[in-house]
């Protein structure tokens, strides 16, 4: 894909990018794919599907309390359970705003690693990374920030979120629609949202603005950025997604390069009318 060339002009030192149609197969990738860079928030959809997968196995459940009085794993998951930013303390009762939070979903790997006997690093490899094929990807601490992977493991992760082999697809589905619909809040980079939506992890675009994605991103669209200047978007709509890495953390070179990018990956996945079509007479 042509449109992946772009990121020769982005003002970093390394960037790394691949689109990953929704069969799995890969529609382009450039740059070293294969360089491993730090994940910083894309680490939570990793940490996310890793909850999801000990909720089917029966291990927790949605609505078990979890965090704060008042909170449930489900709270922990859709940034509402009132944890604030980066301290283990309440700021908000639990589902009354969105209050994005790395400390919750720190909190909610202590409660899978206590509820599983699994320190939470080792489950996530054990529940999604070993089974994807994701060799290159660990995670050295917090489940919220501390993930380090690679393109081409997070092309296997973009696959499974298309077409999902380790949860059932209502799970996922449901992990991609809005938990606690209308709530405000700051989405990190971009300021007030009104409403902020996001699911089981997943950020979801809906008509936020100014956002991350491109100007014709679907509503449907999902996914997370990272301080580290990376991020991972799922369109569903356009059956695709892409996974963009980079060395540089984020700042005004991102919110000036990423939307600009997605527009132009979107266009070029759009197929191009035959030559010689003709629209159809009344």
């Amino acid at each position: 894909m042509e449109s992946l060339r772009m990121i020769e002009n982005w003002p970093v030192p390394t960037a790394a990018a691949a689109v990953v149609r929704a069969d799995g197969t890969l529609a382009g990738s450039y740059g070293p794919t294969g360089h491993r860079f730090p994940l910083a928030s894309v680490t939570k959809p990793l940490a996310a599907y890793a909850a999801l997968v000990a909720v089917e196995e029966g291990a927790v459940e949605l609505d078990e309390p979890a965090g704060p009085e008042g909170s449930t794993v489900r709270h922990l998951l859709a940034h509402t359970s009132g944890l604030a930013f980066d301290e283990h303390r309440p700021v908000a009762a639990p589902g009354n705003r969105r209050l994005y939070s790395n400390a919750g979903f720190e909190v909610l790997g202590d409660h899978i690693a206590k509820a599983t006997e699994i320190p939470f690093p080792e489950y996530l490899r054990q529940a999604v990374l070993e089974p994807l094929g994701m060799t290159a990807t660990e995670l050295p601490g917090s489940p919220a920030k501390d993930g380090v992977s690679t393109v081409d493991d997070l092309t296997l992760f973009a696959a499974e979120l298309q077409a999902p082999r380790l949860l059932a697809a209502e799970t996922l589905a449901e992990a991609t629609s809005v938990v606690h619909p209308g709530l405000t809040g700051v989405l990190p980079g971009y300021g007030h949202q009104r409403p902020n939506d996001w699911g089981l992890g997943f950020e979801i675009r809906d008509g936020k603005s100014p956002h991350w994605t491109g100007a014709s991103s679907s509503p449907r669209t999902f996914g997370h950025f990272g301080q580290s200047g990376t991020f991972l978007w799922v369109d569903p709509d356009a059956r695709a997604a892409c996974v963009t890495l980079t060395d540089r953390a984020f700042g005004p070179w991102a919110i000036d390069v990423w939307p600009t990018f997605t527009d132009a990956i979107l266009a070029e996945l759009q197929p191009s009318e035959p030559q010689g079509a003709r629209t159809p007479q009344p």
